[in-house]
Protein backbone atom coordinates (compact mmCIF):
# COMPACT_ATOMS: atom_id res chain seq x y z
CA UNK A 1 0.00 0.00 0.00
CA UNK A 2 1.16 3.60 0.03
CA UNK A 3 1.29 6.31 2.56
CA UNK A 4 2.53 10.02 3.45
CA UNK A 5 5.71 9.04 5.47
CA UNK A 6 7.86 11.62 7.07
CA UNK A 7 11.94 11.30 6.65
CA UNK A 8 12.64 14.23 8.86
CA UNK A 9 12.38 17.89 9.04
CA UNK A 10 11.25 18.85 5.27
CA UNK A 11 10.93 16.03 3.72
CA UNK A 12 8.10 13.28 3.17
CA UNK A 13 6.44 11.72 0.24
CA UNK A 14 3.72 9.79 -0.86
CA UNK A 15 5.29 6.59 -1.27
CA UNK A 16 5.32 2.50 -0.79
CA UNK A 17 5.08 0.87 2.84
CA UNK A 18 4.34 -2.26 4.46
CA UNK A 19 0.70 -2.77 4.70
CA UNK A 20 -0.34 -2.96 8.66
CA UNK A 21 -1.63 -5.92 10.46
CA UNK A 22 -3.16 -6.58 13.52
CA UNK A 23 -0.88 -6.86 15.99
CA UNK A 24 -2.60 -7.20 19.98
CA UNK A 25 -6.45 -8.83 20.22
CA UNK A 26 -7.43 -4.92 20.24
CA UNK A 27 -6.58 -3.75 17.46
CA UNK A 28 -8.58 -2.90 13.90
CA UNK A 29 -7.33 -2.72 10.16
CA UNK A 30 -9.21 0.51 8.64
CA UNK A 31 -9.64 0.82 5.11
CA UNK A 32 -8.91 4.49 4.57
CA UNK A 33 -12.11 6.44 2.42
CA UNK A 34 -11.26 9.72 3.75
CA UNK A 35 -8.53 11.55 5.84
CA UNK A 36 -7.23 15.03 6.22
CA UNK A 37 -4.40 17.16 7.25
CA UNK A 38 -3.86 19.11 10.54
CA UNK A 39 -1.79 22.27 11.54
CA UNK A 40 -0.14 19.69 13.45
CA UNK A 41 1.31 17.53 10.54
CA UNK A 42 2.85 20.91 9.58
CA UNK A 43 4.53 21.13 12.82
CA UNK A 44 5.92 17.62 12.10
CA UNK A 45 7.06 18.30 8.93
CA UNK A 46 8.77 21.32 10.37
CA UNK A 47 10.83 19.36 12.94
CA UNK A 48 8.89 20.94 16.10
CA UNK A 49 8.13 17.50 17.31
CA UNK A 50 11.37 15.48 17.42
CA UNK A 51 9.76 12.56 19.08
CA UNK A 52 7.89 11.67 15.30
CA UNK A 53 10.74 9.63 13.75
CA UNK A 54 11.08 9.47 10.63
CA UNK A 55 9.51 6.93 8.79
CA UNK A 56 6.87 7.26 10.24
CA UNK A 57 3.31 7.43 8.30
CA UNK A 58 1.65 10.73 9.50
CA UNK A 59 -1.88 11.36 10.29
CA UNK A 60 -4.24 11.19 13.01
CA UNK A 61 -7.67 11.87 11.31
CA UNK A 62 -9.84 9.13 9.03
CA UNK A 63 -13.19 7.65 7.79
CA UNK A 64 -12.97 4.14 6.64
CA UNK A 65 -13.88 1.04 6.96
CA UNK A 66 -13.38 -1.94 8.93
CA UNK A 67 -11.57 -5.27 7.35
CA UNK A 68 -10.14 -6.86 10.19
CA UNK A 69 -10.36 -7.02 14.04
CA UNK A 70 -8.61 -8.49 16.66
CA UNK A 71 -10.81 -11.35 18.77
CA UNK A 72 -10.69 -8.58 21.57
CA UNK A 73 -12.39 -6.19 19.74
CA UNK A 74 -16.26 -6.31 20.58
CA UNK A 75 -17.76 -3.09 19.20
CA UNK A 76 -17.25 -3.30 15.66
CA UNK A 77 -16.52 -6.00 12.95
CA UNK A 78 -15.66 -6.19 9.51
CA UNK A 79 -17.47 -4.34 7.35
CA UNK A 80 -18.39 -1.58 9.88
CA UNK A 81 -18.32 2.38 8.71
CA UNK A 82 -16.20 4.02 11.68
CA UNK A 83 -14.47 7.24 12.37
CA UNK A 84 -10.90 6.93 13.61
CA UNK A 85 -10.52 8.98 16.27
CA UNK A 86 -7.23 11.38 16.60
CA UNK A 87 -6.94 9.72 20.04
CA UNK A 88 -6.55 6.18 21.15
CA UNK A 89 -7.72 5.01 24.49
CA UNK A 90 -6.65 1.91 26.19
CA UNK A 91 -9.86 2.32 28.59
CA UNK A 92 -7.66 0.86 31.61
CA UNK A 93 -5.38 3.49 33.25
CA UNK A 94 -6.19 6.09 35.75
CA UNK A 95 -6.65 8.78 33.57
CA UNK A 96 -8.84 6.65 31.00
CA UNK A 97 -11.17 5.46 33.84
CA UNK A 98 -12.03 9.36 34.18
CA UNK A 99 -12.50 9.66 30.50
CA UNK A 100 -9.11 11.79 30.44
CA UNK A 101 -8.27 9.73 27.06
CA UNK A 102 -5.56 12.46 25.51
CA UNK A 103 -3.73 11.57 29.19
CA UNK A 104 -3.66 7.69 28.59
CA UNK A 105 -1.03 5.89 29.99
CA UNK A 106 -1.54 3.20 29.08
CA UNK A 107 0.06 3.19 25.43
CA UNK A 108 -2.77 5.39 23.74
CA UNK A 109 -3.15 8.98 23.82
CA UNK A 110 -1.79 10.78 20.82
CA UNK A 111 -0.04 8.01 19.02
CA UNK A 112 -1.24 7.90 15.54
CA UNK A 113 1.13 10.11 13.02
CA UNK A 114 2.78 10.81 16.41
CA UNK A 115 4.75 7.76 17.84
CA UNK A 116 3.03 4.88 15.32
CA UNK A 117 2.14 5.16 11.97
CA UNK A 118 -1.19 7.02 11.23
CA UNK A 119 -4.17 7.73 9.11
CA UNK A 120 -2.74 9.28 5.68
CA UNK A 121 -2.38 5.92 3.93
CA UNK A 122 -4.70 3.48 2.23
CA UNK A 123 -4.89 1.58 5.50
CA UNK A 124 -4.06 1.86 8.97
CA UNK A 125 -3.60 -0.15 12.52
CA UNK A 126 -5.85 1.69 15.01
CA UNK A 127 -4.82 -0.23 18.50
CA UNK A 128 -7.64 -0.17 21.53
CA UNK A 129 -10.51 0.05 18.65
CA UNK A 130 -12.96 -0.29 20.53
CA UNK A 131 -12.86 2.98 22.44
CA UNK A 132 -10.95 4.62 19.37
CA UNK A 133 -13.04 4.04 16.78
CA UNK A 134 -17.31 5.03 16.32
CA UNK A 135 -19.43 3.59 13.99
CA UNK A 136 -20.50 6.11 11.32
CA UNK A 137 -24.62 6.86 10.91
CA UNK A 138 -25.34 6.07 8.09
CA UNK A 139 -26.18 9.31 6.99
CA UNK A 140 -23.12 11.05 7.63
CA UNK A 141 -20.85 11.85 4.75
CA UNK A 142 -17.28 10.39 5.02
CA UNK A 143 -16.17 14.37 4.14
CA UNK A 144 -18.37 15.28 6.80
CA UNK A 145 -17.21 12.88 9.43
CA UNK A 146 -13.92 13.28 8.99
CA UNK A 147 -14.18 16.79 10.89
CA UNK A 148 -15.20 15.20 13.95
CA UNK A 149 -11.72 13.04 14.45
CA UNK A 150 -10.25 15.70 15.76
CA UNK A 151 -11.45 19.70 15.05
CA UNK A 152 -14.76 19.87 16.53
CA UNK A 153 -14.13 18.05 19.87
CA UNK A 154 -10.73 19.37 20.36
CA UNK A 155 -12.76 23.62 20.03
CA UNK A 156 -15.92 21.80 22.34
CA UNK A 157 -13.78 20.27 24.69
CA UNK A 158 -10.79 22.43 24.98
CA UNK A 159 -12.28 25.66 24.25
CA UNK A 160 -16.61 25.61 24.84
CA UNK A 161 -16.24 23.23 27.82
CA UNK A 162 -13.20 24.16 29.40
CA UNK A 163 -14.27 27.69 29.09
CA UNK A 164 -17.32 27.10 30.53
CA UNK A 165 -19.91 29.23 28.59
CA UNK A 166 -22.99 30.01 29.59
CA UNK A 167 -25.90 31.19 28.21
CA UNK A 168 -25.79 34.88 27.70
CA UNK A 169 -22.23 35.36 27.74
CA UNK A 170 -19.53 37.71 25.76
CA UNK A 171 -17.17 34.79 24.13
CA UNK A 172 -14.37 36.23 22.23
CA UNK A 173 -12.58 33.22 19.82
CA UNK A 174 -8.89 34.53 19.15
CA UNK A 175 -7.68 32.51 16.00
CA UNK A 176 -10.47 32.14 13.21
CA UNK A 177 -9.10 29.20 11.25
CA UNK A 178 -11.00 25.87 11.66
CA UNK A 179 -10.07 25.29 15.60
CA UNK A 180 -11.94 29.04 15.95
CA UNK A 181 -14.42 28.15 13.58
CA UNK A 182 -15.52 25.16 15.32
CA UNK A 183 -15.53 26.88 18.47
CA UNK A 184 -17.94 29.29 17.33
CA UNK A 185 -19.80 27.00 15.90
CA UNK A 186 -20.21 24.97 18.99
CA UNK A 187 -20.21 28.06 21.67
CA UNK A 188 -23.25 29.20 19.58
CA UNK A 189 -25.09 25.41 21.22
CA UNK A 190 -25.02 27.17 24.32
CA UNK A 191 -26.65 30.27 23.45
CA UNK A 192 -24.29 32.75 24.62
CA UNK A 193 -24.93 36.89 24.44
CA UNK A 194 -22.70 37.58 21.57
CA UNK A 195 -19.85 35.92 19.78
CA UNK A 196 -16.66 37.89 18.53
CA UNK A 197 -14.10 36.95 16.46
CA UNK A 198 -10.80 38.21 15.65
CA UNK A 199 -8.11 37.28 13.25
CA UNK A 200 -5.82 39.03 10.98
CA UNK A 201 -6.89 37.77 7.66
CA UNK A 202 -10.41 38.94 6.44
CA UNK A 203 -11.18 36.02 4.42
CA UNK A 204 -11.09 33.71 7.87
CA UNK A 205 -13.51 36.52 9.46
CA UNK A 206 -15.93 36.55 6.35
CA UNK A 207 -15.86 32.28 7.14
CA UNK A 208 -16.44 33.42 11.11
CA UNK A 209 -19.31 35.76 9.99
CA UNK A 210 -20.77 32.75 8.26
CA UNK A 211 -19.93 30.08 11.07
CA UNK A 212 -22.15 32.62 13.69
CA UNK A 213 -19.97 35.26 15.04
CA UNK A 214 -21.69 38.63 15.58
CA UNK A 215 -18.95 40.80 15.69
CA UNK A 216 -14.89 40.61 13.91
CA UNK A 217 -12.04 42.17 14.38
CA UNK A 218 -8.77 42.57 12.96
CA UNK A 219 -6.27 41.29 15.45
CA UNK A 220 -3.73 43.97 13.72
CA UNK A 221 -6.48 46.95 14.91
CA UNK A 222 -7.00 46.73 18.21
CA UNK A 223 -9.31 44.16 18.46
CA UNK A 224 -9.01 45.35 22.68
CA UNK A 225 -11.26 48.17 21.83
CA UNK A 226 -13.94 46.35 20.11
CA UNK A 227 -14.36 44.23 23.02
CA UNK A 228 -14.45 46.52 25.38
CA UNK A 229 -17.07 48.78 23.50
CA UNK A 230 -19.40 45.62 23.35
CA UNK A 231 -19.07 44.58 26.55
CA UNK A 232 -19.08 48.44 28.48
CA UNK A 233 -15.65 47.79 29.45
CA UNK A 234 -15.89 44.88 31.54
CA UNK A 235 -14.15 42.50 28.84
CA UNK A 236 -15.19 39.23 27.66
CA UNK A 237 -16.70 35.95 29.66
CA UNK A 238 -15.01 33.57 27.59
CA UNK A 239 -11.88 34.08 25.78
CA UNK A 240 -10.71 30.92 23.40
CA UNK A 241 -7.45 31.24 22.15
CA UNK A 242 -6.91 28.99 18.87
CA UNK A 243 -3.52 30.08 17.33
CA UNK A 244 -1.05 28.88 19.46
CA UNK A 245 1.25 32.03 19.89
CA UNK A 246 2.84 34.63 22.43
CA UNK A 247 0.91 37.20 21.13
CA UNK A 248 -2.71 35.57 20.35
CA UNK A 249 -2.40 34.28 24.33
CA UNK A 250 -1.17 37.81 25.90
CA UNK A 251 -4.24 39.50 23.99
CA UNK A 252 -6.64 36.48 25.29
CA UNK A 253 -5.56 37.26 28.97
CA UNK A 254 -5.94 41.44 28.45
CA UNK A 255 -9.52 41.19 27.07
CA UNK A 256 -10.75 38.43 29.51
CA UNK A 257 -13.05 40.17 32.87
CA UNK A 258 -12.67 39.46 36.25
CA UNK A 259 -13.85 35.96 37.22
CA UNK A 260 -14.00 35.21 33.74
CA UNK A 261 -12.28 32.38 31.62
CA UNK A 262 -9.56 32.21 29.59
CA UNK A 263 -9.10 28.45 27.61
CA UNK A 264 -5.85 28.14 25.68
CA UNK A 265 -6.29 25.70 22.57
CA UNK A 266 -3.49 26.66 20.22
CA UNK A 267 -0.43 24.59 20.40
CA UNK A 268 2.40 26.42 21.37
CA UNK A 269 5.78 26.47 20.45
CA UNK A 270 6.95 29.61 22.26
CA UNK A 271 6.82 30.40 25.93
CA UNK A 272 3.91 33.21 26.28
CA UNK A 273 4.22 36.02 29.04
CA UNK A 274 1.60 34.90 31.91
CA UNK A 275 1.37 38.66 33.80
CA UNK A 276 0.20 37.72 37.04
CA UNK A 277 0.79 40.97 38.15
CA UNK A 278 -2.25 42.18 36.31
CA UNK A 279 -3.86 38.95 36.85
CA UNK A 280 -3.66 37.57 40.71
CA UNK A 281 -6.26 39.83 42.05
CA UNK A 282 -9.13 39.13 38.94
CA UNK A 283 -10.30 35.62 39.78
CA UNK A 284 -9.43 34.56 36.05
CA UNK A 285 -9.05 30.96 35.17
CA UNK A 286 -6.94 29.82 32.67
CA UNK A 287 -7.24 26.19 31.41
CA UNK A 288 -5.35 24.15 28.65
CA UNK A 289 -5.69 21.00 27.56
CA UNK A 290 -5.09 17.89 25.03
CA UNK A 291 -8.60 16.71 23.53
CA UNK A 292 -9.72 13.68 25.23
CA UNK A 293 -12.20 12.78 22.28
CA UNK A 294 -14.93 11.79 25.19
CA UNK A 295 -17.79 13.69 23.01
CA UNK A 296 -17.12 11.87 19.82
CA UNK A 297 -20.34 10.02 19.92
CA UNK A 298 -22.33 13.09 21.05
CA UNK A 299 -20.60 15.36 18.41
CA UNK A 300 -22.09 12.07 15.91
CA UNK A 301 -25.43 12.23 16.71
CA UNK A 302 -25.57 15.91 16.21
CA UNK A 303 -24.01 16.37 12.87
CA UNK A 304 -25.94 13.32 11.29
CA UNK A 305 -28.92 15.62 12.55
CA UNK A 306 -27.57 18.46 11.01
CA UNK A 307 -26.61 20.76 13.62
CA UNK A 308 -23.15 21.02 13.02
CA UNK A 309 -21.83 22.86 10.00
CA UNK A 310 -18.82 20.59 9.17
CA UNK A 311 -19.10 20.97 5.35
CA UNK A 312 -18.54 24.47 5.48
CA UNK A 313 -14.95 24.26 6.65
CA UNK A 314 -13.81 21.89 3.77
CA UNK A 315 -12.81 24.43 0.90
CA UNK A 316 -10.61 21.78 -0.86
CA UNK A 317 -10.98 18.16 -1.97
CA UNK A 318 -8.42 15.63 -3.30
CA UNK A 319 -7.93 12.00 -4.13
CA UNK A 320 -5.48 10.37 -1.96
CA UNK A 321 -2.84 9.60 -4.43
CA UNK A 322 -2.56 13.68 -4.57
CA UNK A 323 -1.26 13.74 -0.85
CA UNK A 324 1.71 15.77 -1.66
CA UNK A 325 -0.41 18.32 -3.63
CA UNK A 326 -2.72 18.55 -0.82
CA UNK A 327 -0.13 19.30 2.00
CA UNK A 328 0.86 21.99 -0.29
CA UNK A 329 -2.40 23.63 -0.58
CA UNK A 330 -2.83 23.31 2.87
CA UNK A 331 0.50 24.78 4.03
CA UNK A 332 0.33 27.79 1.33
CA UNK A 333 -3.08 28.77 3.14
CA UNK A 334 -2.54 32.18 3.24
CA UNK A 335 -2.57 32.25 -0.54
CA UNK A 336 -4.76 28.95 -1.37
CA UNK A 337 -7.39 30.10 1.21
CA UNK A 338 -7.63 26.41 2.39
CA UNK A 339 -9.12 25.85 5.57
CA UNK A 340 -10.07 22.19 5.51
CA UNK A 341 -8.28 19.74 2.70
CA UNK A 342 -9.83 16.14 2.48
CA UNK A 343 -8.39 13.26 0.53
CA UNK A 344 -10.62 10.53 -0.39
CA UNK A 345 -11.36 7.97 -3.05
CA UNK A 346 -13.21 7.64 -5.28
CA UNK A 347 -12.48 10.93 -6.67
CA UNK A 348 -10.70 12.12 -10.06
CA UNK A 349 -10.21 15.99 -10.25
CA UNK A 350 -8.85 18.17 -7.36
CA UNK A 351 -12.11 20.72 -6.24
CA UNK A 352 -12.38 23.64 -4.33
CA UNK A 353 -16.01 23.28 -3.48
CA UNK A 354 -16.05 26.78 -1.34
CA UNK A 355 -15.12 30.25 -1.61
CA UNK A 356 -11.16 30.88 -0.10
CA UNK A 357 -11.62 31.34 3.54
CA UNK A 358 -7.84 30.83 5.28
CA UNK A 359 -5.71 29.41 6.85
CA UNK A 360 -5.75 26.50 10.03
CA UNK A 361 -3.72 28.88 12.43
CA UNK A 362 -5.27 27.11 15.13
CA UNK A 363 -4.84 23.31 14.91
CA UNK A 364 -4.58 20.88 17.70
CA UNK A 365 -2.80 17.65 17.95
Amino acid sequence: MKGYVFHGPGQSAWEEVPDPAVEDATDAIVRVDAVTVCGTDLHILKGDLPEVRPGTVLGHEAVGEVVEAGGDVRTVRPGDRVLVSCISACGRCRWCRTSMYGQCRGGGGWILGHLIDGTQAEYVRVPYADLSVHALPGALDGKDAVLLADIFPTSYEVGVLNGRVRPGDVVVVVGAGPIGLAAIATARLFAPERIVAVDLAAARLDAAHRLGADAVADAGESPEQLIADLTDGLGADVVIEAVGVPESFELCARTVRPGGHVANIGVHGRPATLHLEDLWSRNVTITTGLVDTYSTPLLLRMAAAGRLPTAQLVTHTFPLKQMEEAYDVFARAADTGALKVVLGEPQHDVVAVRPADGEDVGSHA
